[in-house]
């Protein structure tokens, strides 16, 4: 059976996410929306941060993907990822109900563990630096989120989270309820997560061998739960450039190593690495041999950011000639 390849489009959520541009506009987020629903994405991906980017400057990330149900009509909209600890598992629960609603149905449901310590403490979110603690926490929210999902009335007591014959009506559209998405690449607690919760995986851009080896980590997470290793949608979230000049190519380097300095406290997920090792970046036929890089590994799905934006070339050219060589 031949495994159709899904693109997706992540927003443009921070102040400086494209190389070529360093502000934030919300109408370059709604042109980009549109067009990639109309060039055949699959998704619309909105990041969950409230500190991050040249001055800090970002939009809250459920608001502007409410917003993006209104601004599209057809494709999936999602969040990439959710931090655990922004708010409460059973107002979250509400709010994606709401939302998967009001789309019709078209909500994939991200949630991670959180890694920015700065940005929890700095708005007076609960930290942990135990990744231990971290996780616990999200799956405990997790139990909760399916259970307000599916139940009629919910009480649960947790360790870390208490609700008490709650309610949440209406119910989501997606029975038994929206795909959910679990981010991070933590081998020793989050991919046992990935493997007892979540319809999908994803995490951010690391080199194919990188994921190849935790994909087979998560394998033998879902052979001890008991799971079909294969039930789990395997994505991988991606900075994506096609450029015939050089310049551009040095141009986004020089983003690069700014972002970098910007996000130090991602560890590992950000190593400083020469963007077209790191990145998809190149001329068409490098780039596509690079997208055959991580399918060969395992990838099922592509969740893009173009930094050329505003500049829709990339997206185009995406669309136009590679993703019919992966249908």
């Amino acid at each position: 059976m031949l495994l159709r390849i899904k693109f997706d489009f992540c927003v443009p959520i921070f102040a400086g996410a494209s190389a070529a541009f360093r502000g934030l506009e919300y109408e370059i987020i709604k042109m980009g929306a549109k067009e990639a629903e109309e060039l055949g994405y699959s998704t619309v991906w909105v990041a969950d941060h409230v500190s991050m980017g040249d001055k800090g400057e970002i939009f809250e990330g459920w608001t502007l993907l409410s917003s993006l149900s209104e601004v599209t009509k057809k494709v999936g909209i999602g969040s990439l990822v959710l931090c655990n600890a922004h708010r409460y598992p059973s107002l979250v629960a509400k709010m994606a109900s709401t939302l998967d609603v009001i789309s019709e149905g078209r909500l994939n449901f991200g949630i991670g563990a959180g890694w920015n310590k700065t940005e929890h403490l700095s708005y007076g979110f609960p930290w942990y630096d135990k990744p231990s603690i971290r996780v616990k926490r999200m799956e405990e929210a997790l139990d909760i989120i399916k259970l307000l999902w599916t139940k009629e009335r919910v009480s649960y007591h947790g360790k870390y989270y208490t609700v008490k014959d709650a309610v949440c009506e209406p119910k989501p559209l997606q029975k038994p309820h929206p795909k959910i998405w679990i981010g991070g690449g933590g081998e020793k607690l989050l991919l046992k997560t990935v493997a007892k919760y979540a319809d999908g995986w994803n995490i951010p851009a690391i080199p194919a061998e990188v994921y190849a080896h935790k994909l087979e980590v998560l394998r033998k997470y879902c052979e001890e739960v008991g799971r079909d290793y294969n039930s789990i949608e395997k994505s991988l979230e991606m900075m994506v450039l096609i450029t015939d000049y050089e310049d551009e190519v040095k141009k986004a380097q020089e983003w690069l190593n700014w972002l970098l300095d910007l996000q130090k406290e991602a560890g590992e997920l950000k190593p400083r690495l020469e963007i077209k090792k790191l990145y998809i970046v190149g001329n068409l036929d490098e780039c596509i041999k690079r997208f055959e890089e991580y399918v060969k590994v395992g990838v099922q799905r592509f969740m893009l950011y173009f930094l050329d934006l505003p500049s829709l070339k990339s997206m185009r050219r995406i669309a136009r000639e590679i993703m019919p060589s992966f249908t």
